[in-house]
């Protein structure tokens, strides 16, 4: 079984197969006896495994991906193998430290000081999720009730909007879905609504369908003079914060109340593994920390707990993969491979700058590459991407932008080369009603 693991980990980095569809066989059923163990594990290796899709195949360019580094893999593997219930310290013991430790280097990479913390949840909805319960805890509306408005940019996360239904509050959106939010199109929106009634604002700091960052220093602005909690979702783009010449797009973050990353999309971590990030952890403490009598063993008043910062109770110790990760590799390596998952997004973009039958739908943000096949119609994209994904070359998938079908390449995986980007772009040349 660890030869199989160890192959797969391997597969990719050295002589990556080709990606293939599903294949659906009958699975082994449950029965009242079973088939033990070597059978159960032939079955995941030989039936369920081949139809999946592993993101972290280097021409995996659809939605956002993520590539794990052998050390993470061997870490998560780790946390089941030694059952670890990651709640609370007297149970994890410093695992919890290294996940301390993992959070800090997040929160430095934002630009946070201490005493800001975080804690790793399950993905970017629920460290959204987390982040607006938080912002709303202790306030009144007027009327005596909770504030029920959540003003987000327009392109925010599906996330926001769930969330907002979890909490009973809706979304007032500001700016447009495909560009980037500034400080005067959100003050004309806040200017409309009550502020006392205003949850949050929650901004993008790499928009999951174009990369864009919203003016984060004029949104910061805003929200401060008027006393609002400032939300940044860098769920896909806080990754690029790593990157020495793009620090500046995201100018403002450091004065977010709370941010959302997730190191299983560019931090190169197993999924699932999200971070949500507080500027004054004690709020977020305050809000989601549960008491009962069975919780008092490890709920004492200096007790400082992961399950205390977001909501959730029992978790995985989804941090200690970062850790071991960062650990075993440094963190020069995480710029060194962000760096060059920029550098392939941007030889990708001069590509189709050059071929004829290809164009960019809009400047190229961060990593990811919105284009266009010149004469294609919404079929044409759904042909073309299906062909690509049953011929193993690449999982590509069409989306929108100003309202027409674009292609969107995500880069997020160091090891997807330019080889990669000319072979799919290389594709898309013939007529995709001859495929």
């Amino acid at each position: 079984m660890l030869s199989d693991l160890a192959r797969w980990i391997a597969d990719r980095r050295e002589a990556p197969v080709p990606m293939r569809p599903p294949r659906r066989s009958r699975l082994p059923d449950v029965t009242r006896s079973g088939i033990g163990i070597q059978a159960t594990w032939t079955a995941l290796r030989d039936v369920l495994m081949p139809t999946t899709f592993p993101t972290d195949h280097p021409r995996y360019l659809a939605f956002v991906g993520g590539a794990p580094t052998p050390a993470a893999v061997i870490a998560d593997a780790a946390l089941s193998a030694a059952s670890i219930y990651g709640g609370s310290e007297l149970e994890a013991g410093d695992v919890v430290a290294a996940e301390r430790a993992a959070a800090r280097w997040l929160c430095d990479i934002v630009g946070y000081p201490p005493p800001s913390h975080g804690v790793f949840v399950s993905g970017g909805s629920m460290a959204n999720l987390s982040a607006l319960v938080a912002a709303r805890h202790g306030r009144i509306a007027p009327d005596g009730e909770l504030p029920r408005v959540i003003v987000a940019s327009a392109s925010a996360h599906s996330s926001v909007r769930a969330a907002a239904s979890i909490m009973g509050c809706h979304v007032v959106s500001a700016g447009s879905p495909d560009q980037r939010l500034d400080g005067d199109e959100l003050t004309r929106v806040l200017d409309s609504l009550d502020g006392r009634d205003v949850v949050a604002v929650v901004a993008n700091a790499g928009a999951t369908n174009t990369g864009a960052i919203d003016a984060l220093d004029e949104i910061a602005e805003c929200c401060e003079v008027r006393g609002i909690w400032l939300h940044v979702d860098a769920a896909y783009g806080g990754a690029a914060l790593l990157a020495p010449g793009r620090r500046a797009e995201f100018r403002g973050i450091q004065h977010a109340d709370s941010v959302t990353i997730d190191p299983h999309k560019w931090l190169f971590t197993p999924f699932d593994c999200a971070a949500v990030l507080y500027l004054d952890p004690s709020i977020a403490r305050e809000a989601h920390r549960q008491s009962a009598a069975y919780l008092d063993a490890v709920d004492a008043d200096d007790a400082d707990n992961p399950a205390d910062y977001a909501t959730h109770l029992s978790r995985r110790a989804r941090g200690l993969p970062v850790w071991a990760s960062l650990v075993a590799n440094g963190t020069d390596a995480y710029v060194d491979a962000v760096e060059f998952c920029l550098a392939v997004a941007g030889y990708a973009a001069k590509q189709i700058e050059t071929l004829p039958y290809l164009e960019l739908a809009t400047e190229p943000h961060l990593s990811v590459v919105l284009f266009r096949r010149r004469g294609w119609m919404q079929e044409q994209y759904d042909q073309w991407s299906a062909a690509a994904q049953a011929a193993g070359t690449a999982l590509v998938t069409p989306t929108t932008f100003d309202g027409d079908p674009v292609l969107r390449l995500c880069f997020v995986n160091p090891l997807t080369t330019t080889d990669d980007v000319d072979l799919v772009l290389t594709s898309l040349e013939c007529d995709a009603s001859s495929n």
